[in-house]
């Protein structure tokens, strides 16, 4: 990314980061006291072939912090890529919440965004079926907000006192430590079987949600129901959505696993990619409100994080605009520094009881100091607020600051009782003051112990295609597992879900057929399905497969389109190199037969043509267009590869355009790529 993008991308957390910047270009190597080195390459010894000497301090500094260059990843999150860029208020929330920067429409708020897989390690891959972590950090006037979201709305578990076994249970088992970033296993589907709050996290799991076609392409969801509160100190019970405009895309489970191999970096190269292309990722941000009087008016515990609002019985009111436009300079630096936590929250946000809330609130603080080495990783630059802060907090490993005051207590009267508290009145954070009753118990409420209606209610709202993918992923996980009991006690327990799933599952993976029956829930939530997104070319990828000979006017016209709309171009051919077609059109390939594969385009475009190595590059055609096909793609033909394309009675052709007497194909190819699957192909 050039300079002078930076520079139009700038806002006030930039701005503050711009001091830790370090270009080291063009400048003399020092050590880290700097002092000027002479030589890099040999360590200082007795003798030209003699032993090396304890007295080359710059070598014991080189190696020393070389040994130390890692940290602890995440236990969960770990894999993870992230973008800076600001948070847009379309309409004020002044009604609800005293929140500052969600007040004043069209004002602007720095924000820093994490995506990540749950249950992989630092090296696995993107393409993983997984949770993928959503996490928002808003650099507000009054602190930073954290919204650490899913781009599942619902969770495994209802209390966080779980969160070890669920996580011990999908992590590699421990004997042998594998699999890697997989569900696909005993310990996991002995922990879901024998945990029925579950369920309906796992339909999500199951379902197209679990393998993005991109982060631009998918939803993220607060999951757990928090408190706006406004300047009356009335609350109103929340939860926050992130919608994405290009809408909410999947990979196919077989193109997934096959990108998890050939670029294991899938997801974190098409968010870099389609920044450093000026294609920013934009979502709008959503919140359903209900008002405290009417907590109990559904039947389903709204403070229960494996349950959902339904969008037909609680609308989505969106309200502001999420855009990233920056990629990170250093992906250790922030990336993997950045310490989220939703206990960050500011005057206007609170919480609720959700006993899987209050866990987390506990739990995020202690990652960080194991993590991060110590108390003080608010002051690494990436966490720092872009508003003062000042307290009694005094010391610790890392401390960067250095306070020089006398007095570091409160109360005191050395320096008038600085720093002082603020008022609510003035800004200061109050807690909700929300009454509570009870005796101290262990239990949980009768109103979370429904583990199966919203589940049901998930399938109902499937399309037949979304049901057939959801139906082959059980048969995939639960295949891979070796338990007999557990596979029967996991068709056991969905046969509650829907009767005919269970006895699909069980006919397949070798156990009894279910005896159990279905919850009776027949509704639907149209919202749920991916059937009913947004569509747009724009920024899809579209494979080019093209050699020498082409129609200069035809495919330089159509290439023009493409990318007039948006759509990412790659030039694919037998070697790198110019290409030349008719009418002296000269293009430049950008990838190769052998370095691209037909599973990273949403769609490709036949131009063939004349190569070194003619049945070698054919032979690849057909395998793009084959792959292609199979996995419901849109299909370009230009008049020059025709050859490649036969109809026949076993296909139908559907999303697959012909260039040849066809004056609107650029158009017609464009609105097809818009489609992305075509389902009625045979």
């Amino acid at each position: 990314m050039d300079s002078n993008k930076k520079k139009v991308n700038k806002n006030r957390k930039t701005e503050q980061l711009d001091q830790f910047r370090i270009k080291n270009t063009g400048h003399k190597m020092t050590t880290n006291q700097g002092l000027k080195v002479s030589n890099d390459e040999d360590s200082l010894k007795a003798g030209i072939r003699g032993p090396t000497l304890l007295e080359d301090f710059h070598l014991r500094e080189k190696i020393m912090h070389f040994d130390h260059e890692r940290i602890p990843e995440r236990v969960v999150h770990a894999r993870g890529f992230a973008a800076h860029g600001e948070f847009e208020l379309y309409k004020s929330m002044k009604k609800y919440t005293r929140a500052h920067f969600l007040q004043e429409p069209g004002s602007k708020t720095p924000v820093f965004v994490r995506f990540s897989t749950v249950v992989g390690n630092l090296g696995s891959k993107d393409t993983a079926r997984d949770v993928r972590g959503f996490a928002t950090k808003f650099y507000t006037e009054e602190g930073n907000y954290d919204l650490v979201a899913n781009n599942m709305p619902v969770f495994f578990i209802q209390d966080a006192i779980k969160f070890p076994d669920i996580v011990h249970a999908i992590k590699p088992e421990p004997h042998n430590e594998m699999p890697q970033a997989s569900s696909a296993h005993d310990t996991f589907w002995d922990w879901v079987a024998n945990n029925q709050e579950s369920a309906h996290m796992i339909m999500w799991l199951m379902s197209d949600r679990a393998v993005p076609r991109s982060w631009r392409m998918m939803e993220g969801f607060g999951v757990h129901t928090f408190r706006f509160v406004n300047e009356e100190g009335k609350g109103t019970f929340v939860k926050f959505h992130w919608k994405p405009v290009l809408g909410v895309h999947s990979l196919l489970w077989e193109e997934a696993q096959v990108i998890g191999g050939v670029d294991p970096d899938f997801h974190r190269r098409d968010l870099w990619e389609a920044i450093e292309k000026g294609a920013s990722p934009v979502y709008e941000l959503g919140v359903q409100m209900i008002p405290e009087e009417d907590e109990f008016m559904f039947d389903f515990d709204i403070l229960d994080s494996t349950k959902i609002w339904p969008e037909e019985m609680v609308p989505v009111e969106i309200i502001g605009r999420l855009t990233l436009n920056r990629n990170v300079d250093n992906v250790f630096a922030e990336t993997e520094q950045v310490a989220f936590h939703p206990g960050n929250v500011v005057p206007g946000i609170d919480f609720t009881n959700d006993p899987l809330l209050q866990g987390r609130l506990f739990s995020y603080l202690d990652t960080q100091l194991l993590r991060l080495g110590g108390p003080n990783f608010v002051e690494i630059p990436i966490n720092r607020p872009i508003c003062p802060f000042r307290n009694n907090q005094r010391n610790g490993f890392s401390r960067q600051r250095i306070d020089v005051d006398r007095v570091s207590y409160h109360r005191n009267s050395l320096a008038n009782n600085t720093p002082a508290t603020t008022s609510p009145e003035k800004g200061g954070y109050a807690h909700y003051q929300e009454k509570v009753e009870g005796r101290t118990i262990q239990a949980r409420s009768d109103s979370f112990t429904d583990f199966f209606s919203q589940a049901r209610l998930f399938w109902n709202s499937m399309s037949p295609v979304e049901k057939n993918h959801i139906l082959n992923a059980f048969i995939f996980e639960l295949g891979k597992v070796e338990s007999r009991s557990v596979r029967q006690q996991s068709v056991d327990m969905f046969a509650h879900v829907d009767e005919n799933l269970a006895r699909i599952i069980a006919d397949n993976i070798g156990v009894n057929q279910p005896t159990v029956t279905q919850v009776q829930v027949s509704e639907r939530s149209p919202a749920l399905s991916q059937e009913n997104t947004p569509k747009s070319p724009y920024s899809l990828k579209v494979g080019v497969l093209i050699g020498n000979g082409f129609n200069g006017g035809e495919v330089k016209g159509v290439l023009q389109a493409l990318k007039g709309q948006g759509v990412f171009v790659d030039l694919i051919s037998e070697k790198l190199g110019p290409i030349r077609g008719t009418d002296g059109v000269e293009l430049n390939p950008d990838q190769t037969i052998v370095t691209s594969y037909p599973e990273l385009y949403d769609s490709i475009y036949i131009v063939g043509g004349k190569t070194d190595h003619q049945d070698k590059f054919n032979q690849a055609v057909k395998i793009f267009l084959n792959t292609t096909y199979k996995h419901y793609k849109p299909i370009g033909i230009a008049t020059t590869g025709e050859k490649y394309a036969k109809t026949s009675d076993a296909n139908n052709l559907a999303g697959v355009v012909f260039a040849r007497n066809n004056r609107q194909f650029a158009e017609e190819f464009i609105a097809t790529i818009s489609q992305q699957r075509f389902w009625n192909r045979r």
